[in-house]
Order: structure tokens, then C-alpha cells, then sequence
């Protein structure tokens, strides 16, 4: 059994691992591999990501629905808003604005140049449906559709604050679906053989209408997060009977938003046109091209054609804004046509990608406020040792710079931090989760945000949720902007393309803006790579850190960075590599190096060492390990869905963050935590779906913490999930010492030198080029 998180099937997680331009195809399942009654959790980008997504529906990943938390009976009383609620309710307010913004611009948002055949015939469909016409149901087949220019850049308006926040709790509108709602939504599940535990988040999708809304379309059942096209099918032929068939259109439509779906859960924001209708042929859909078609015409997905970057170079401009290139027909000099690639995606993360572009590229353009003389700026930088220099130099005269390094680069940041406060400016940094927050505060030597309140204008840390929502930060000012002048946001790399959007959008005019991060970690768990898209796209300052990581494991982190996996010299055994034949040896070496040998040798106690491996199934996988440590380190009954006090645990409350904590005790408000230095309540049917033991944590878990010893897991299972990226963050997350129960023999140092980041598909660089100069 693998360390993998057991994933719904091989396929869709296949459907999308790919190249950047080349999306990859599905493998159909097995017939009966699982039956209407049987509910998985989604596919994710890395094995580590299954339980983030599950949290959300409160099933878990690893189990089937029905034996996750229990319904939520149609009687119950509607629940205060959670802090969870209040900030995805943020969210959406803030993507509605951008969503109205977005229809407000002049011309179309393709970028691109002349098509011909299917992709222009698709086009022709998108255009149908861009001017409120039905496409014709021979449009595969129409002539070529007239060619349109793209359009001018456009700056957008400050955004308003988002309201409501968790700094200002209170009623979102109705707390869940009405009781008769879910109570008809369960009937018609049962009715069709699926899981009644459904009915709730069901209900909530498909509004009050949802029992009609799934009796006359059935597959509507596949916008349930879990549920696979099989399991669907299954659904549909118990309801509609002789009706059903694979080339039913609704079926089509379905298919091909979930493997949208399933895509962004890999870290796509879109999929190419061919790939695509290749899958869903797979998937058993007789016309991928008309699935496409009638998904486009119902307004479900969007497409665009995107020109094409030459091999080794920055991505070709839209058509017309390029010197020396036609801009209605996309054709060069020698009237050539321009390649292009059609790519559909969901509009959510379409029009968070471009209104990350946007937002980025109207800090690029625009001149920062002049907080300062530059000869207060230059002694500043003179100030400051190095890398440190280049930096804050680079702050000084650009809206948008990007920094890269290592875990001693981090200092340069907070030099910047520093030398801005000193020059008047109201300065503030942003992780992603609680985890590199407190790490940089400590290094800032000022509070965090969730621990204390700082000075006005001194700077200080804050979570990157807690700024948007208001939770934490200076809030926002009169128009509605984060009320700062500059913004140091850390570890970048896990900045997905709607967070990163979010900030963008937030930003006042004449801010500066700084992404730091080191490239090579694992991406965001969200779709987008927004830091590795900027270091490619080269619109703005980059400053790489000269400080190397110090020590043997400086050394070590540096090398297989680079794909080198070589012998490191570690006198104080920061270092130790411990060999087992099999899982069962792995768990019961990695119990005995947490509680016996690393607080012993090393003098890390057991509850500063964090235990790290591939996923959270398999014989060696988090649940396994964290089942071991529990009865070792903190013993008892779990008496509260597996818990007692005392125990180590992480808090998802929402896909992607992750929450490290202890339980503090148990009563009929729910299970309370101490998490990030505050208090907790998770409710009591909440707590299968969201809370885990923490003694052992995936790597992107993990991502944005250090401790001083860190014991990484590698059974013999565990192999097909390793990669550069992951050795590199699991590795990287020890301060003082590492442990390494290796049990994968020859597969690490392959994995190190041959299995680089799986590419991901995404619009960012080519949405920027035409609004962006390339920097020097």
C-alpha cells in the first residue's frame, strides 16, 4: 500500500500531469471500481494536498462518504459564521468585485493570434457567447470567425475592503441550505444510491431548487467535491433509467468541468483544447468537441488562445502588440501565422489570472510613492551587508521586485523591513500560514500580528489570509486598500493565482510590492505557480541572495537543489541516516528516534522534532506514524473523535491552510485547540474533517515551518511520490538536525537528479507580456 494518500483514481491525477504546454491524458478506470454508494476525495497536485481539499466538505480524504462526519440534520440551528466561513465569504466579495471590473473593459481578454480549424472554430463558439447568441450546433463546422485585436492594458481601480472579516463576525447571509432543502436533496440521493451524507454540501451547491436541479440533470452530482464521473454515471442511470446514455449532453458538460476541476487541483489554471477532448474521449464522451462546445456555450468554462513563446525565450506578445506584427491577422513580418494554443479553463482561476496581471503590472508601471530622498534610500543601502544592498536599492525606485534564496536569505528581507520603517514608510511583511509568520517575526525581532500589537508604522508580520480579511495587519484605508506603503510577502512559492490576485488588487497605488521565496520548494497547493511565472517572465526587478545556508545541512539543502545528492561531512551528527527493510521497521525506528535517541544525543526534545513523509495513507504514512507517536508520546482513550489533551495536531479550516496546534480539551462546544497562539473551538462534527495528530505532517504541511530536528520518512513504498522539490522542503526543514529513516534505497538519488517539479499549465507570463516591458 502506497505512502500516497489513496486518490479517487489514477486518471484524473494522470489528466494532468504534464508540461507546461502539453496537459496529459486520463487513463480510463476500471469499470466497478467504485459504485454510486462510494465517494473519494478529490486528486491533488502532491500526494500531501488530498486532506486540505477534504476538509472543505468535511468528508475525509481517505475514507468513503458515509463514514466521514455525520450529516448535518435538516433541524439544526444555523451555526455562527466560522472563522473559515468569514474568509472565504471575504474572498468571494472580492472576486465579485473583480468579476464586475473585469466586465467593465473594453474589447476581448484573448491574447493571441489568426487560427484556423477546430480552435478557430472554437472561438467562434466563445464569441457566440461573449455576444449573448447560442452557438450554432454545427459550429465545428463554420467557416473561420473574424480575427479580433487584442485588447489595451488595462489599470484597475482600487478595491473596496472586504467585508464581512473575521475582525467583524457576524451573519454572511444564511448559515447553510434550509432544513426541507436538504431533507429533499437526501431523498433523491437515496433514490439514486448515493451516500445521504451528501445532501448538505449538495444542498448548499445547487441552492434551493437542488432536488429538481439533480432529477433533471442528475451528473450535477459531479460539482460535489469527491465525487468521480463513475460514481455519477451510477447516479444517473438509477434516475433517468432507459434515458441515460454516454452521449447524453449534460453528461459531456459534466465530465468536462470536473476534469477542469481536477486539473486546478493539480495547479493548473487551464488545459489545452487537444488534451482535453482527448481525456474526455477516455472518459467515454462519444463528442469531446461538442462537450467542449456546449460547456463554453453555458458559460461554465472559458477559452483563449494564447501565442506561443519561442524554445528558451519570454512569451510572444498578443497579436498587435508586437513591433512588426500584424494585429488583426497574428502574422509576422513575412506574413507568417503566429502559433498560438487554445486553452479552456474555469472562469474562477481565468479571472484570477488575469487580475493577478493586471494588479502586477499596474505596480510595475506606475512609480512607487516617494517616501524619502534617494540619497536617504542609497545610505540605506550602504547600511546594509551584500545581497541585502541590492535589495533595498531595487525597493527604491520599483513597485514590484522579486527576491530568491535560502533560509539564511531571509535576513535581506528583514534588513529592507528595517531600513523602510527607518525611512517613515508604513512597512509590513506576509506569510502564507502561522508557520513562517512566527519564524520571521522572531527573525524581525518584532511581534507578529496574532501576538501583540506593534507601533503604528513599525513593521511586523502577519499571515497573508489574516491581512485580507483584516483578522491581522493595519487593515485598509477610506478607498478601500491595505493601509501600508510596503509589502514584503514570504515564502512566494506558495502563493497561489487567487491569493495572489487578492494582494494585487489590495495594494494602494504607489506601493511597493516584494515576493520572496525560494524556488525550489514545492509549489502552491492551489492552482498557479505566480513566483516561478514572474522569475520567468522578467518584468521586474530579480535579486538573488548571495547568503548560503550554513552547515552540513546548508551543504546538503544547497545540493540537491541543483540535483546533487552528495556526501556531507557532519561531525555533530546533524546528519544521520538510519536504514530499514520495511514500513513496520520505519514506524518503530521513527518512534524511537523522536522519543529515545534525537532528545538524548542531540538534546531536541520530542515536542521541537517534527516527523515528515510522503502522504498520509500506506503503512508508513502520517496516519500510521502519528497512531505510533500518539501512544508513545501521549497515551489515552481519544475519547473526542480520537483526541485527548495534550495532543499535537494540525487545524485545516480551510483547503490549503493548515493550522499547527495542541488540543486543550473537550466539551459540547467542540474540541478547543491552541493554534498560532490563540484559542480554537472546532465543532464537534467538524473535527473528523479538520483536525489530524500533528506529530507527523506532509511536506507541504510543513512548507513555511522549521524546527531544530526533523525526522523525514522515506519507506520503501513510497517512491513514486518523491521528487526534487519534495526531498528539498522535507530536508529543508531542519534547523539543527536531520534524521533520514531511508528505506527507498537508489530511488532517492534518482529522485534528486531526474524527477524535477511537475509542470503546470498557466497564463500568467503570456498575460503579462503585452502590459509589461521586460525588465533589465
Amino acid at each position: 500500500m502506497s505512502t500516497e494518500p489513496e486518490p479517487a483514481s489514477k486518471d484524473a491525477t494522470d489528466a494532468v500531469d504534464t508540461g507546461p504546454e502539453t496537459p496529459g491524458t486520463a487513463e480510463a478506470s476500471a469499470p466497478g471500481a467504485a459504485g454510486p454508494a462510494e465517494v473519494s476525495a478529490p486528486d491533488a497536485a502532491e500526494p500531501d494536498t488530498a486532506a486540505d481539499a477534504g476538509a472543505a466538505s468535511g468528508v475525509r480524504p481517505d475514507e468513503p462518504a458515509g463514514q466521514g462526519p455525520a450529516a448535518v440534520d435538516g433541524a439544526e440551528a444555523a451555526a455562527q459564521v466560522s472563522e473559515a466561513e468569514a474568509e472565504l465569504a471575504a474572498q468571494r466579495a472580492e472576486r465579485e468585485r473583480i468579476e464586475r471590473r473585469k466586465a467593465e473593459k473594453q474589447g476581448p481578454i484573448d491574447a493571441g493570434g489568426k487560427l484556423s480549424g477546430t480552435a478557430a472554430d472554437l472561438l467562434a463558439a466563445v464569441r457566440a457567447v461573449e455576444s449573448g447568441e447560442k452557438p450554432a450546433a454545427t459550429v465545428f463546422g463554420a467557416p473561420e470567425p473574424a480575427r479580433r485585436p487584442a485588447p489595451e492594458p488595462v489599470r484597475r481601480a482600487r478595491p473596496e475592503a472586504a467585508e464581512p472579516s473575521a475582525a467583524q463576525p457576524g451573519p454572511v447571509g444564511p448559515a447553510g441550505p434550509a432544513p426541507e432543502t436538504v431533507q429533499s436533496v437526501r431523498r433523491v440521493l437515496a433514490e439514486g444510491g448515493a451516500p445521504e451524507a451528501l445532501a448538505p454540501q449538495t444542498a448548499a451547491l445547487l441552492g434551493e431548487g437542488a432536488e429538481d436541479a439533480l432529477r433533471a440533470d442528475p451528473w450535477q452530482l459531479l460539482r460535489v467535491g469527491g465525487v468521480r464521473p463513475e460514481q455519477a454515471d451510477g447516479f444517473a442511470r438509477a434516475l433517468l433509467g432507459a434515458e441515460c446514455g454516454p452521449d447524453d449532453e449534460r453528461r459531456g458538460r459534466a465530465v468536462t468541468v470536473w476534469l477542469l476541476e481536477q486539473a486546478a487541483l493539480a495547479g493548473h489554471t487551464a488545459l489545452e483544447l487537444p488534451r482535453l477532448t482527448a481525456t474526455l474521449a477516455q472518459r467515454g464522451v462519444p463528442d469531446p468537441d461538442a462537450a467542449v462546445q456546449s460547456t463554453l456555450a453555458e458559460g461554465e468554462a472559458l477559452a483563449f488562445q494564447d501565442a506561443l513563446e519561442e524554445s528558451g525565450g519570454r512569451p510572444e506578445r498578443a497579436a498587435g502588440s508586437v513591433e512588426g506584427t500584424d494585429a488583426e491577422g497574428g502574422e509576422g513580418e513575412e506574413g507568417e501565422e503566429r502559433p498560438v494554443r487554445v486553452l479552456i479553463g474555469l472562469e474562477r482561476y481565468a479571472l484570477a489570472e488575469e487580475s493577478l496581471a493586471d494588479g502586477l503590472a499596474r505596480l510595475v508601471n506606475s512609480a512607487p510613492k516617494q517616501d524619502g530622498s534617494a540619497a536617504d534610500w542609497e545610505q540605506a543601502a550602504a547600511c546594509a551587508p551584500g545581497s541585502a544592498a541590492d535589495l533595498i536599492r531595487a525597493v527604491a525606485g520599483h513597485g514590484l521586485v522579486v527576491h530568491t534564496g535560502g533560509e539564511a536569505s531571509l535576513a535581506e528581507p528583514a534588513a529592507l523591513l528595517h531600513a523602510a520603517h527607518a525611512l517613515g514608510l508604513r512597512a509590513w511583511a506576509a506569510a502564507p500560514g502561522p508557520l513562517g509568520r512566527d519564524r520571521f517575526a522572531a527573525l524581525l525581532g518584532a511581534p507578529s500580528a496574532d501576538s501583540a500589537s506593534p507601533g503604528p508604522a513599525a513593521p511586523a508580520v502577519a499571515t497573508v489570509t489574516g491581512l485580507l480579511t483584516g483578522a491581522e495587519g493595519p487593515g485598509r484605508d477610506a478607498d478601500g486598500a491595505l493601509d501600508l506603503d510596503l509589502l514584503v510577502v514570504l515564502d512566494a512559492p506558495q502563493l497561489d493565482v487567487e491569493a495572489g490576485a487578492l494582494l494585487a488588487e489590495s495594494l494602494p497605488d504607489g506601493a511597493r510590492l516584494v515576493l520572496t521565496g525560494d524556488p525550489a520548494v514545492l509549489w502552491s497547493v492551489g492552482p498557479g505557480r505566480v513566483f516561478a511565472d514572474l522569475l520567468v517572465a522578467r518584468v521586474c526587478p530579480q535579486v538573488a541572495s548571495r547568503l548560503p545556508d550554513p552547515g552540513p545541512l546548508g551543504e546538503l539543502v544547497s545540493g540537491i537543489g541543483i540535483g546533487e545528492l552528495g556526501q556531507v561531512e557532519a561531525p555533530g551528527k546533524e546528519i544521520v541516516i538510519v536504514p530499514v527493510r520495511d514500513a513496520g521497521e520505519a514506524v518503530h525506528r521513527t518512534v524511537q528516534l523522536v522519543a529515545d535517541s534525537v532528545p538524548r544525543a542531540i538534546g531536541v526534545p520530542a515536542e521541537e522534532t517534527q516527523v515528515i513523509t510522503p502522504g498520509h495513507g500506506g503503512a508508513a504514512g502520517t496516519r500510521a506514524l502519528n497512531a505510533a507517536l500518539k501512544e508513545r508520546l501521549n497515551p489515552g482513550p481519544g475519547r473526542f473523535g480520537g483526541f485527548d489533551p495534550g495532543d499535537r495536531v494540525v487545524h485545516s479550516p480551510a483547503p490549503g491552510r493548515v493550522l499547527p496546534g495542541r488540543v486543550v480539551k473537550a466539551d459540547a462546544d467542540g474540541l478547543h485547540l491552541s493554534c498560532a497562539g490563540g484559542t480554537v473551538v472546532v465543532p464537534r462534527d467538524r473535527v473528523e474533517g479538520s483536525v489530524r495528530h500533528g506529530w507527523a505532517l506532509t511536506a507541504h504541511q510543513a512548507l513555511g515551518g522549521r524546527w531544530p530536528a526533523v525526522v523525514v520518512v522515506l519507506p520503501g513504498d513510497a517512491v513514486q511520490a518523491l521528487s526534487r522539490p519534495w526531498i528539498y522542503t522535507a530536508f529543508g526543514r531542519a534547523a539543527r538536525h536531520l534524521s533520514v529513516v531511508h528505506g527507498v534505497e537508489q530511488a532517492l538519488p534518482r529522485a534528486v537528479a531526474e524527477v524535477p517539479a511537475k509542470p503546470r499549465t498557466t497564463r500568467l507570463p503570456v498575460l503579462l507580456a503585452p502590459q509589461v516591458p521586460v525588465a533589465d
